[in-house]
C-alpha cells in the first residue's frame, strides 16, 4: 500500500469519528437548547450559549478519548487551552448565524430558530475542525504513533496458549 493511500485513510477515519462524536454533539446541542427554551424564558440566544456550552464539553471527551485518543497526550493544559479557544470561536460562528436570523431578520420561531441554530453548527464545525486536528489535537510524529497503535493492539489481543507462561 503506499503512503499516501494509507494517509488518504487515516484523514477519512479521523474524519468519520470527528462526525460521529460531532453527530452526537449536534444531538447534546439541539436537545438541551430546545429544553431550556420550553422549560425557562431565556432570549434564544441564551439558551443556545447554554447548549453549546454543554455540547463543547461532551465532545471534548469524545475528541480527546475516542477521535485523537492516538494524539500528543503532553501538554494537556495546552491541550484543553486551545480547545476551550477554539470552541469559544465556533461558539461566536454557531450563535452569530442565529443571532443575525433572530434579531436580524426577526426569524425566530421554534422551527426558524432551530433551523438557524443547526446552520450555525455547521459552520462552526468546518472552523473547529480545522482548528481541533491542526493546533489541539496535534499528530504525534509517524513513528511514534505506530509504535503506539502496535502497542495497543498487542494489549488488547490476547496471548496464544501456546506461548502463556504458567
Amino acid at each position: 500500500m503506499e503512503p499516501r493511500s494509507s494517509g488518504l485513510q487515516r484523514l477519512v477515519r479521523e474524519v468519520a469519528k470527528f462526525g460521529v462524536v460531532g453527530g452526537v454533539g449536534i444531538f447534546v446541542n439541539l436537545g438541551v437548547f430546545n429544553l431550556v427554551r420550553h422549560v425557562s424564558d431565556l432570549p434564544v440566544v441564551r439558551a443556545s450559549i447554554i447548549a453549546t456550552v454543554v455540547a463543547i464539553v461532551f465532545n471534548y471527551v469524545g475528541f480527546r478519548y475516542w477521535t485523537y485518543r492516538d494524539r500528543d497526550k503532553n501538554g494537556r493544559t495546552r491541550e484543553l487551552t486551545l480547545f476551550l479557544f477554539f470552541s469559544a470561536i465556533g461558539l461566536v460562528i454557531e450563535n452569530g448565524v442565529l443571532y443575525l436570523a433572530t434579531y436580524g431578520f426577526g426569524w425566530d420561531s421554534p422551527l426558524q430558530s432551530n433551523v438557524f441554530k443547526f446552520l450555525g453548527i455547521g459552520i462552526a464545525t468546518l472552523f473547529r475542525f480545522w482548528s481541533y486536528r491542526t493546533w489541539v489535537f496535534r499528530a504525534l510524529p509517524s513513528q511514534e504513533a505506530e509504535s503506539i497503535l502496535v502497542a495497543e493492539s498487542k494489549r488488547s489481543r490476547p496471548e496464544p496458549k501456546s506461548q502463556r507462561v504458567p
